[in-house]
Parts: structure tokens; sequence; C-alpha cells
């Protein structure tokens, strides 16, 4: 009877173990000789901008990239791309873009980009007033 028990603990530990190993997220990339392969997908980005194909959602990234890495010119380029697509975008993008401006002398269009995020505040926060009476 305790052998049972315990080979139906084993069975249902091992299998509960496997569905949590499926879920988790580990890729494996393609190996070449001892060494692995990785692409570098923000090259890959600007090689597709290049082209010509325009995207909120490829500016977006190759933006944050630059950012998070502290290289605000090349930030402030494709964050600049990204508001010529379109100006109705997360406030953080309007944050982000006027600090990368700040930080590359351009003071004048980050007060610009500023002002334009406190309107947009305050039409957020307006509608919501309007929601709640």
């Amino acid at each position: 009877m305790k052998n049972c028990i315990f080979l139906c603990i084993t069975i249902v530990s091992v299998f509960s173990f496997k569905g949590n190993a499926q879920n988790s997220k580990f890729y494996v990339t393609d190996k070449v000789s001892d060494k692995y392969a990785y692409v570098d997908v923000i090259k890959t980005y600007e090689r597709i901008a290049a082209k010509g194909y325009k995207s909120i959602d490829i500016f977006k990234k190759i933006g944050d990239s630059y950012y998070f890495k502290a290289d605000f010119d090349k930030a402030a380029k494709w964050y600049c791309e990204l508001f010529a697509i379109s100006i109705d975008l997360e406030p953080e993008y309007y944050y982000q873009y006027a600090k990368c401006l700040t930080f590359i002398g351009q003071n004048d269009r980050a007060n610009e980009i500023l002002e334009k995020l406190k309107q947009k505040s305050e039409a957020i926060l307006e509608k919501k007033n309007r929601n709640l009476r």
C-alpha cells in the first residue's frame, strides 16, 4: 500500500514538473560550431526602416533600445520618426523624447514636446472628470 502511494505521488510530481517546464520561456538558438548564433534585432529593424518600411511599433522598439542604453542621440532620431507618424502615443514616449532632446541640446524642441504632453494630460484628466459627473 505504501509503495502504491509513493508511486502515485512520484508520477504526479513528474507530470507536474513537465507541465511547468513546458510553460517556461527558454529558447535555444541554432548552434554554429561551439558558439551560439545571435541576431541583433535592433540592427535588423534599422535595416528594415532604412528600406522605407515605417511602423509605430518598429520605431518604438528602436527608440526604446537606444534610450535605455543611454544613447540619446540615436534615440532622439528614432523618436522623431515615431512622432512624425503619430502623436497619439503613450505619455512615456513624450517624456522620453523630450529627455533625449534635452540631452542633445535641443531644449526648445524638448519644451514643445513637454507642452504637448501637458496638453494631452490635461485633456485626459478633463475627460475623466466629465465621466465621473
